[in-house]
């Protein structure tokens, strides 16, 4: 029989320790952490026999992730997840990427999902690991990203008792996930570990499961769980009818536009497709940018608050709008103009402004069931006229000898890192002023950014970079962050170094919180706050065991950045940069 103290859950095991538990004296206590006998509860044989009777709970549902496809699960080993841990190290087709801390982990998975579109997975234990992965699980939720979230909790005997860690984990969770359930008996497995992953996919969302320790460690029932019989994703499209009604408003319209969103995303040949055949500007999201080259004569860059400033006014000579994928929440930006609305999620059309037509369907399918149908390249004159003034307006800015004194101009960092980055390259954007630098001022040739776009959330950008580096290894991986971000999570830039992971942070280092100072200012109130006493960053990335180069001037921008990205392995490159200079329609001050 197996023992187990309720205080510290130290084992006694009668074989391990040669007499019967009930034979030892009434003063007997635990060597671990001194409970007295009566604090001992019994704990199921097949706990040590589980080998030969095909695993436990925890190795069923670890190879229903290898099912999946799920090759990493990012998390923090302890003691409400230990057997769910030790399946991770006994089966050879996965593997436990051990973070700092359970933010991180949350924002890896949130990521591997926006990245790859399939399932992130993320793990913790109980009570605070639970409530440090709601951030990152948040940031999964508000963009759509499918995730699942494997939470330990105390054992079931336990829970309702005030138990230590005890939390109402679903509770939790709830107000935010898609499905979020207890698997409090084993033969709930086959069952809720389908619902989770279903849910996760089919609502792109957030799934939970609370594990309590007892039932991952119990003998699972005999049913099999598995993708093929369980798991159904297809593609959709519109009826018939409405596709000949979209291209009759197209074949109508002299002067049409595209705006591509997140939903665009999978094929950007079909977006470059759509815009060359119908000579149509091409705006595009945040989330979206780089799905349609930036350096393209019909491109207009990001619509938004953190875009390119110029394209509204272009945008506002068309005649037909084509929305791909996006809930498109800047419709106060354009117009009123009609639009054709693209979206897989029939929810999401008309939601947030009225829609001449509401196309259901995958939105990359649905551009290519178009294309054969469509009229070729309207040519307006006047159309094109104002994408080449708004163009060339931006381009200005681009180009423009931003100069500081003492510090390095935000705008040179982002030209220098153009000229040294491959076209296919990832960049993790981080939360701050260099956001805005980088969306209003880097033209994507085909590369891959990634944010939080709806959360909006300081320290997604270093997560979000590890799990680039491991979905995407041949690729070049770049995080840009400000030095307020990534403090927030820097500790996981040793999770690189410790996985070997090619990755380089480009850290824009201004002692604050630039964009708040911004928002400050804006306001009419003085800079409080706002400041910073930052380690040397480039000396605790080389004491983590990566790269670390500090930048002092402009001079020095091209060298560093070409070596970090050369180098083999994590690096960071901290740029000190000139705290007043910022973007984002606010006049300068000075702080006197």
């Amino acid at each position: 029989m197996l023992m187990r103290c309720t205080v510290c859950n130290w084992i006694y095991d009668e074989e391990k320790e040669g007499a019967p538990f009930a034979d030892l004296p009434p003063e007997y206590t635990c060597p671990v952490c001194g409970a007295p006998k009566a604090a001992f509860q019994p704990v199921a044989r097949e706990q040590s026999e589980e080998a030969d009777a095909g695993g436990n709970v925890a190795d069923a549902l670890t190879r229903g992730l290898v099912d999946l496809g799920v090759r990493k699960v990012y998390g923090i080993p302890g003691d409400s997840n230990l057997p769910l841990v030790e399946a991770l190290r006994e089966n050879p087709d996965i593997e436990l990427v051990l973070t700092r801390h359970e933010s991180t982990a949350a924002f890896m998975a949130s990521a591997h999902a926006k990245l790859t579109g399939e399932l992130g997975v993320c793990l913790s234990i109980a009570g605070p690991g639970a409530t440090n992965l709601v951030t990152g699980l948040m940031d999964a939720a508000a963009d759509r990203a499918p995730v699942l979230a494997l939470v330990g909790q105390v054992s079931g005997i336990y829970l309702g008792s005030e138990a230590f860690q005890e939390i109402d984990q679903i509770e939790l969770f709830r107000p935010f996930a898609v499905f979020a359930e207890t698997l409090s008996l084993p033969s709930q497995l086959p069952r809720l570990f389908g619902m989770a992953v279903k849910a996760a996919h089919g609502r792109r969302g957030v799934s939970v499961l609370s594990m309590p320790t007892d039932t991952l460690a119990a003998r699972p029932v005999d049913e099999k769980w598995d993708k093929e019989t369980r798991l159904f994703r297809g593609t959709s499209l519109p009826g018939q009818a409405d596709l000949a009604r979209a291209v009759s408003m197209i074949e109508s319209a002299k002067k049409p536009a595209i705006f591509a969103g997140w939903g665009s995303r999978r094929d950007p040949e079909a977006v470059y497709q759509l815009a060359t055949t119908l000579g149509a500007p091409v705006a595009t999201t945040s989330r979206a940018k780089g799905v349609f080259p930036e350096t393209h004569p019909l491109a207009l860059g990001v619509l938004g608050s953190i875009g390119n400033p110029y394209s509204p006014r272009a945008l506002a000579e068309a005649d037909l709008l084509l929305v791909l994928g996006s809930g498109f929440r800047q419709r106060n930006l354009l117009t009123d103009v009609p639009i054709i609305q693209i979206d897989h999620d029939p929810v999401r059309l008309g939601r947030n402004f009225p829609v001449d037509l509401g196309l259901v369907g995958d939105v990359p399918a649905t551009i290519r069931a178009l294309l054969p149908m469509l009229p070729g390249n309207s040519g307006d004159v006047g159309l094109a006229r104002e994408v080449k003034r708004a163009r060339s307006r931006w381009e200005s800015d681009i180009a423009s000898d931003d100069f500081s004194t003492g510090s390095v101009h935000p705008n040179r960092v982002i030209q220098a890192l153009k000229r040294n980055l491959k076209d296919d390259a990832v960049v993790t954007v981080d939360v701050g002023d260099h956001t805005y630098w980088f969306y209003q001022r880097f033209q994507c040739e085909s590369q891959l950014t990634l944010m939080s776009a709806s959360m909006a959330s300081m320290g997604f950008a270093l997560p979000a970079a590890l799990a680039a580096s491991f979905a995407m290894p041949e690729r070049q991986v770049v995080c840009l962050a400000g030095d307020g971000g990534f403090g927030m999570l820097m500790a996981d830039f040793t999770t690189a170094v410790l996985n070997d992971l090619d990755m380089t942070v480009i850290l824009f280092n201004d002692d604050c919180l630039k964009n708040i100072k911004k928002e400050q200012r804006r306001d009419g109130y003085p800079d409080y706050g706002v400041e910073f006493a930052n380690p040397n960053f480039a000396q605790f990335a080389s004491s983590s065991g990566g790269l670390g180069i500090e930048v002092d001037s402009e001079e020095e921008l091209d060298d560093a950045i070409a070596e970090a990205l050369s180098h083999r392995g994590p690096a960071l490159v901290d740029v000190k940069i000139d705290p007043d200079a910022m973007l984002g329609g606010v006049k300068i001050i000075s702080k006197e």
